[in-house]
C-alpha cells in the first residue's frame, strides 16, 4: 500500500459569504507527483494554504505524515516538512544566494555574528545534494528568473520539506527553464522519495510532468485521475463542467495596412537604465504580432511607450498612420488604441470603484450615457454594465460590488471587458489571461481572434508561449531590449526559446 504523504479528511473552509472548500476528502502519496487544477475560485489554492498553514479549516481534519494537524500556521507546516514556493518568489534582491536561503535560520559564530562562509558551505552541500545548479555567493538579484526560482526551492529544502508545494511555477519561464524545473522534480521525487504538488493552469504541464491530477470546481473536488488516463480536453471539462473547445481558434481573411509601426525606439526603465535598445516592428490590420521574452527584458516598458504610459527617449511611434509617438494615453486612445494593460491592479482597474464604474471608463462622456453633461442615465449605465458582465462571464456579487472585493480573475475580466468593448482598429493586449480560469481563457481567446478576423491589428504580449503559439500570426522574441528572432508559419519551441535567452542574438531566424 502506498505511503500517505497528506490527507485531507472532510475538510471545509468557509470565508464571509463564501465556501471556498466544501467537504474535500483527498489523498496525496509519498513520492509522487501530484497536480492540482481548477478554474479561479475552485479552492485550489485555499486548499494548499490550509495545508501550508496559512489558514485553519473552518471543519474538517488534515494529515500530515500520519500526523492530526492541530496548529495551523506556516512554522508549524514548515516543522511537519512542509514547503511551499509561491508565484511571486519572496527574496532579498540584494542578498546573495546563500543568505536568501539561510534567512531566519542563520548560522551564528559565536553565537552572535552570522557566519557567511557557513551558510555558502551549506548551499553547496545543498546544490550538489538537489543537482539545483546556482551560485551562492552570487546577489538574487542579478539573477535569471529561473535561477531565482532554484533558490526559493533551495530555501524550502534547507529547511527540511519533504513536501513541496509549487504555485504555478512555470509562469515566468522559458521552455528551457520549464525542462530544467521538471529534471529537478522528477530527480528529487525519484531520489529522495519527495512528494511534490503542483498548482498549475497550464493543462499540458499536468500530463508531463504529473503521476495524478485532482479537479476542484466551486469548492469541491470531483475527480483524481491518473495523469496516464486522461488528456487536455478530459482536464478541461472537468474543470468547467462542459465541454471546452479553446483550441478550436479559426483564423480568416489576410493582414492589410500597418497600424502600429514602432522605428528604432529607446525607451529607459524606472532606474534609468536603457529598457528599450532601438528597437523597431510593425503590426498590420488583421494579425497578431506576439512578443515572446522573458519577464524584465523591455517587454513591460516597450508596451507603455507605444500606449502613452512611458516617455520614450528616441525614436518614432505610429497608430493608424498618425504620429503618436510621447502622447498621453488619452490622446493614444482617441487616434484609435484599446489597451489590456499588464498589472490589472496597478493601472487595470479602480479597486475602490465599482464594477460598473470600472466598465465605463472611458466612455463616461458619450452621450448615451449623459444628459447636459453630466452622469445621469443610470438606468442606461447600468444595463450596459450588466450586459458585459453577463457577456464576459464575470462571476462576484454583480455589477455594484467593488472591483477591489473580487478575485483576480474577475478583475481582469472587468478589464478586458471594457477594453473589448471600444471599436478600435489597433489593440494592445498584454498578458490576457494572467490568473485567469481555462473557462474564461477559451472565452478570451475567441473574442481576440474575432476581433483579428474583424481587421484589427492586434499587438499580444503574454509569458504564457504556448499561449502566444496559438494566437499569433507572427512572433518576435526581445532580450535585453532588442529583438532577437521573428518566426512566421512554423514556430518552433525550442528556437523560440533559444531567442528568448539571446542565443540567436548573432544569427538569423527561421522564418
Amino acid at each position: 500500500m502506498d505511503e500517505i504523504a497528506v490527507r485531507f479528511e472532510h475538510v471545509s473552509m468557509a470565508f464571509p459569504g463564501v465556501l471556498a472548500n466544501d467537504d474535500v476528502t483527498l489523498d496525496i502519496r509519498r513520492g509522487e507527483v501530484f497536480a492540482l487544477v481548477g478554474e479561479n475560485g475552485a479552492g485550489k489554492s485555499t486548499l494548499m494554504n490550509v495545508l501550508y498553514g496559512i489558514h485553519a479549516p473552518t471543519d474538517g481534519k488534515v494529515f500530515i505524515g500520519g500526523q492530526e494537524v492541530t496548529d495551523f500556521d506556516p512554522k508549524t507546516a514548515i516543522s511537519m516538512g512542509v514547503g511551499m514556493v509561491h508565484q511571486h518568489f519572496m527574496l532579498v534582491p540584494s542578498f546573495t544566494v546563500a543568505q536568501n536561503i539561510v534567512l531566519s535560520r542563520e548560522p551564528r559564530k559565536g553565537r552572535i555574528f552570522f557566519d557567511n562562509a557557513a551558510a555558502e558551505r551549506g548551499t553547496r552541500q545543498l546544490v550538489e545534494e538537489y543537482g539545483l545548479e546556482v551560485d551562492p555567493a552570487e546577489p538574487v538579484g542579478e539573477l535569471s528568473v529561473g535561477l531565482q526560482q532554484r533558490v526559493e526551492i533551495l530555501k524550502t529544502l534547507y529547511r527540511g520539506a519533504e513536501i513541496l508545494i509549487l504555485d504555478e511555477p512555470t509562469a515566468v519561464l522559458t521552455p528551457q527553464e520549464t525542462d530544467e524545473l521538471f529534471a529537478v522534480i522528477r530527480r528529487v521525487v525519484r531520489e529522495k522519495h519527495m512528494t511534490v504538488i503542483i498548482i498549475t493552469h497550464k493543462l499540458y504541464e499536468v500530463l508531463a510532468i504529473s503521476d495524478r491530477v485532482g479537479v476542484m470546481r466551486k469548492g469541491q473536488l470531483v475527480g483524481v485521475r491518473n495523469t496516464a488516463e486522461v488528456d487536455e480536453q478530459t482536464l478541461a471539462s472537468m474543470m468547467v463542467g462542459r465541454p471546452v473547445l479553446y483550441d478550436h481558434l479559426e483564423k480568416t481573411g489576410t493582414p492589410g495596412d500597418v497600424m502600429i509601426e514602432v522605428k528604432d525606439l529607446t525607451v529607459r526603465d524606472n532606474r534609468g537604465l536603457t529598457a528599450v535598445d532601438g528597437l523597431s516592428l510593425s503590426v498590420r490590420a488583421g494579425e497578431v504580432l506576439g512578443i515572446a521574452a522573458v519577464e524584465g527584458n523591455g517587454q513591460s516598458e516597450l508596451i507603455e511607450a507605444i500606449t502613452g504610459m512611458r516617455k520614450p527617449e528616441s525614436g518614432k511611434v505610429t497608430i493608424c498612420g498618425q504620429d503618436a509617438t510621447g502622447l498621453d494615453p488619452g490622446a493614444i486612445r482617441a487616434i484609435g488604441l484599446a489597451h489590456v494593460p499588464e498589472d490589472r491592479l496597478a493601472t487595470g482597474v479602480s479597486r475602490d470603484a465599482t464594477v460598473t464604474d470600472n466598465l465605463l471608463t472611458g466612455k463616461q462622456r458619450e452621450k448615451r450615457f449623459n444628459r447636459f453633461g453630466f452622469h445621469q442615465r443610470r438606468s442606461t449605465i447600468e444595463r450596459y454594465a450588466q450586459q458585459l458582465y453577463e457577456k464576459f462571464d464575470i462571476r462576484g456579487a454583480g455589477t455594484d460590488v467593488t472591483v477591489g472585493s473580487m478575485s483576480g480573475g474577475n478583475m481582469q475580466k472587468v478589464v478586458i471587458a471594457r477594453e473589448f468593448s471600444f471599436d478600435c482598429p489597433v489593440l494592445i493586449v498584454a498578458q490576457p489571461t494572467r490568473g485567469v480560469d481555462v473557462g474564461a481563457i477559451e472565452f478570451i481567446h475567441s473574442q481576440i481572434i474575432a476581433r483579428r478576423n474583424a481587421g484589427c491589428a492586434i499587438l499580444l504580449c503574454s509569458a504564457d508561449l504556448d499561449e502566444v503559439f496559438r494566437l499569433s500570426d507572427r512572433i518576435v522574441t526581445v532580450y535585453e531590449g532588442k529583438i532577437t528572432g521573428e518566426f512566421a508559419e512554423t514556430f518552433s519551441k525550442d528556437e523560440i526559446g533559444l531567442a528568448m535567452t539571446g542565443a540567436l542574438r548573432d544569427k538569423e531566424a527561421v522564418s
